[in-house]
């Protein structure tokens, strides 16, 4: 009869629970060891987990801001003319005829100023421009766009001529303006300020912005009355047809010189981008984990080595090849397991500290936990299965024979 047969009568057997303590006994038989093999695992899980956390926090901001401020804001800007390849200008009415157009809500327009800067003062060299836009707007931005303001007023708080101005958050950093009421230099003249945006995702070109009524631009700055930009929202069950139309409703003539945008779209292929770099970042922890593994293994192989006497007593009082396999297994999985685990938990805190640094809600998938535990258990027991093998194969004398 083979004494390795659980069923022989006689055969000695190894219960669930004696297993799990064996186990338990050999990683604290070595504590040290155990630890910096569990490290291993952890660092690789902490890694993936904490790159999918914040990627998946990263998207749960941006579907946030996107739900505030809606994807049904559309911008119709000059298109390339097919023969000249430049862009050809907007007609001057554009405002005024999407207006009418069926399904549209609101709708405001930009107009770049060329060759006009902004100063803090007059006595600024004219080359210190800071790299700031000067933008020709009317009085319904604000609602175009949904935006709000940081402090300070709107541009209807002037009459239409007087030489008033709005600045985006950075602009208004840049020109050192931190109260309404102060005056900045534009073209040849001052303007007072009378507020300053916040930040607009949807507009981000806005932040560096100097906006200046439309009659004040035209009278003052030699605005030509034609917007650079448009911006239109209507409501979200309509903004595709909408959309459709705003081409030839912007310019009736030649609508193949009108392109129509959705800001939206540049927010989502960003993020799209930065999925693609988790991606590699993944890999990376994966690289990590299987670096881990192979300290498990490591660390199986030199623990049967070391306890070849204590295979042989155990396989001389009656335990199996099998009994010892599957100690070993266990072992490696236990070591593993715990990797996997504390890595889980470190992960899990790197996220969340994180997603509050930067002002995120903070998103862990459980897929993401379950599965770098279950993987940890996969490579415990890929790791360990050679050293299990290798300890069960061990004839008694040998081990027993061993110093």
């Amino acid at each position: 009869m083979n004494p390795d047969t659980p069923d022989t009568p006689g055969a000695s057997r190894l219960r669930g629970g004696d297993l799990l303590r064996l186990g338990l006994n050999g990683l604290r038989t070595r504590p040290l060891r155990a630890v910096l093999s569990a490290a291993g695992i952890a660092i690789g899980i902490a890694a993936m987990i904490a790159v999918i956390g914040i990627s998946a926090s990263s998207q749960a901001n941006l579907d946030a801001e996107l739900d505030k401020l809606g994807t049904n804001l559309l911008t119709i800007e000059p298109g390339k003319d097919p023969q000249t390849g430049e862009r050809a200008p907007l007609p001057v009415t554009v405002v005024s005829t999407i207006a009418r157009a069926d399904g549209v809500d609101t709708v405001s327009g930009t107009g770049a100023l060329e060759d006009v800067n902004a100063y803090r003062n007059a006595r600024v060299d004219p080359a210190e421009s800071n790299a700031l836009s000067v933008l020709a707007t009317d009085t319904q931005l604000l609602d175009a766009l949904e935006a709000d303001l940081r402090w300070g007023g709107w541009l209807d708080r002037a009459p239409d001529l007087y030489p008033t101005s709005v600045l985006g958050q950075r602009a208004a950093s840049r020109l050192g303006v931190t109260n309404a009421g102060e005056r900045i230099w534009i073209g040849d003249r001052y303007f007072t300020v009378l507020g300053v945006l916040d930040p607009v995702p949807l507009a981000p070109e806005l932040d560096t912005a100097v906006l200046v009524n439309n009659a004040a631009a035209e009278r003052y700055l030699g605005y030509d009355g034609r917007p650079t930009k448009v911006y239109e929202r209507s409501s979200d069950e309509l903004v595709e047809s909408v959309r459709r139309k705003l081409a030839r409703a912007a310019n009736a003539e030649d609508p193949q010189l009108v392109a129509v945008s959705r800001p939206s779209d540049a927010l989502k292929a960003r993020q799209a981008a930065e999925a693609s770099f988790t991606g590699l970042l993944v890999g990376l922890g994966a690289v990590a984990l299987l670096v881990g593994g192979i300290g498990v293994a490591n660390t199986m192989v030199i623990a049967v080595m070391e306890r070849r006497g204590e295979i042989g007593l155990r396989r001389a009082l009656g335990a199996t090849r099998r009994h010892i396999s599957r100690q070993f297994l266990v072992e490696a999985l236990l070591l593993s397991c715990l990797g996997g685990l504390g890595g889980a938990i470190l992960g899990a805190a790197v996220t969340t500290g994180y997603a509050l640094s930067q002002g995120w809600p903070t998103a862990i998938p459980l897929t993401a936990l379950a599965g770098g535990v279950a993987a940890t258990a996969v490579i415990g027991a890929v790791a360990g299965l050679y050293p299990a093998l290798r300890a069960a194969g061990t004839p008694p004398t040998v081990a027993l024979a061993a110093p």
